[in-house]
C-alpha cells in the first residue's frame, strides 16, 4: 500500500517538476521522527522493509515509468526528473511499517502463536512445490491483472505479441519460485551458518572483514543495480560511467554493512546510527550537484535486492541470536538499512568530487 501511494506522488513530481531532494529530505525527517514514537521492536524491521521493496521485479518497471515520463514531457530531464521513483518507494514503506507497528503494539494484543513448521514433514515434496507455485501465482497475479486492465480497458489496445507475453509470464513464475526455493535452501542457511562460525571464532575483526567483503561482492552481483547504472549512463550528459557507479555503490554498501555489524557487536541503538547517517546525507545533498540527487537515492534503493538481502539479513539475525544480551528482533534487523544509506553517501561524495575536480570527470568518462 505504501509503495502504491508513493508511486502516485512520484509521478506527480515528474509531471509537476517538483524538486526530488525536497520531498526526500521532508520524508526522511518524518521517518526519523517516527522512530522515536514507534515501538523499538519494529524500527529495524521497518527500515529493512523499505530497502527490500526495490528488487529485480519492481526496479525495471518503476525506473522505466519515471524515465519514460520525463522523456515525454517538454522541459524535463531524464537524469534529473526521471529518476527518484525508486527512492520514494524505499522511503515511504519505512513510515508505513512503523505506523503499522504502532497500531499493533497499541491495539493489536499479543498476536498469534508462530508456527514451528514441525508438521510439514508429512507433506509430500511434490505437493509442497505445487502449493508454493500456486502461492507465487497468487502473489504475481495482481500485477498482471493491473497491466492487462489498463491495456485492454483503459487504453483499449491489444497486446502486440500475446503468446510471447504469456510464455514470459510463465517463465517469470517458475523463475521466481525457483529463486525463493534457492534462498530457503542455500543463501539464508549459509548466512546464518557464517554468523555462528564467526562468533565461535571470537575475533571481531574477522567478522567485520567478512561483512565488508560480502557487502562489496553481493552488491557487484545485484541485477537491479546493473540495470539502473546502465540506464544512468545512457541518459546522462554528465559523463557518468556505469562501472564506476557500481564500484562506488558497492564500496558504500560494504562500509555500511561493516558499520551495521559493528553496531550489533557493540549493542549500539539503531536510532542514533540512522540519525547520524541521514544527517550526513542531508549535508551532502546540499553540497552535491542537484542533477545527480534523484539518481543517487535510487542507487541506494537498488543495492538491497535478490543477492544481498538473504545473506545480509541472515548474517544480522544470526549474529544477534548468537551474542548474549542481543535480541534478534531488536538488533538483528537494520543491516539492510545500513546497506541502503551508505551507498547514498558514497555516490554523493563521488558526484561532488567529479563536479569539483575536472580531471576525475574526464577519467571517469
Amino acid at each position: 500500500m505504501s509503495v502504491g501511494l508513493v508511486l502516485v506522488l512520484g509521478i506527480l513530481r515528474v509531471l509537476r517538476g517538483w524538486a526530488v531532494h525536497r520531498i526526500l529530505i521532508g520524508g526522511y525527517v518524518v521517518v526519523l521522527v517516527a522512530t522515536f514514537v514507534a515501538p523499538p521492536e519494529i524500527v529495524g524491521l521497518a527500515f529493512d522493509s523499505g530497502g527490500v521493496t526495490t528488487n529485480v521485479v519492481t526496479v525495471p518497471l518503476i525506473a522505466a515509468i519515471g524515465i519514460g515520463l520525463a522523456n515525454s514531457i517538454r522541459g524535463r530531464s531524464a537524469l534529473t526528473d526521471g529518476f527518484g521513483l525508486v527512492a520514494l518507494c524505499v522511503m515511504v514503506p519505512m513510515i508505513g511499517v512503523q505506523l503499522y507497528g504502532m497500531w499493533v503494539y497499541t491495539f493489536g494484543g499479543g498476536g498469534g502463536t508462530p508456527t514451528t513448521g514441525s508438521d510439514q514433514g508429512s507433506t509430500p515434496l511434490w505437493l509442497e512445490h505445487v502449493v508454493g507455485l500456486a502461492e507465487m501465482v497468487r502473489d504475481v497475479a495482481p500485477m498482471v491483472i493491473v497491466v492487462l486492465f489498463f491495456q485492454y480497458v483503459a487504453l483499449r489496445r491489444k497486446l502486440s505479441h500475446p503468446l510471447r507475453v504469456a510464455v514470459g509470464f510463465v517463465m517469470v513464475l517458475v523463475g521466481l519460485y525457483a529463486f525463493v526455493v534457492g534462498l530457503t535452501m542455500g543463501l539464508f542457511p549459509l548466512g546464518t551458518q557464517m554468523a555462528e562460525q564467526l562468533i565461535d571464532r571470537g575475533v571481531p575483526a574477522l567478522i567485520l572483514l567478512f561483512a565488508l567483503l560480502i557487502g562489496f561482492a553481493t552488491t557487484m552481483a545485484e541485477p537491479a543495480l546493473v540495470a539502473i547504472a546502465d540506464q544512468a549512463e545512457n541518459v546522462s550528459p554528465a559523463g557518468i560511467n556505469a562501472t564506476a557507479i557500481r564500484l562506488v555503490v558497492a564500496t558504500g554498501v560494504a562500509v555500511g554493512i561493516a558499520l551495521g555489524v559493528y553496531r550489533i557487536l557493540s549493542g549500539g541503538p539503531l536510532h542514533y546510527f540512522i540519525m547520524v547517517s541521514y544527517a550526513v546525507v542531508i549535508v551532502l545533498v546540499v553540497l552535491a550537484p542537484k542533477y545527480i540527487v534523484a539518481l543517487v537515492f535510487d542507487l541506494g534503493g537498488v543495492t538491497t535486492s535478490e543477492v544481498t538481502v538473504p545473506l545480509v539479513t541472515a548474517l544480522g539475525i544470526g549474529l544477534a541470536s548468537a551474542i548474549d544480551g542481543r535480541s534478534a528482533l531488536l538488533d538483528g534487523f537494520g543491516l539492510i538499512a545500513s546497506a541502503s544509506i551508505f551507498p547514498i553517501i558514497s555516490v554523493l561524495l563521488y558526484a561532488i568530487a567529479l563536479e569539483r575536480i575536472p580531471r576525475l570527470r574526464k577519467e571517469s568518462s
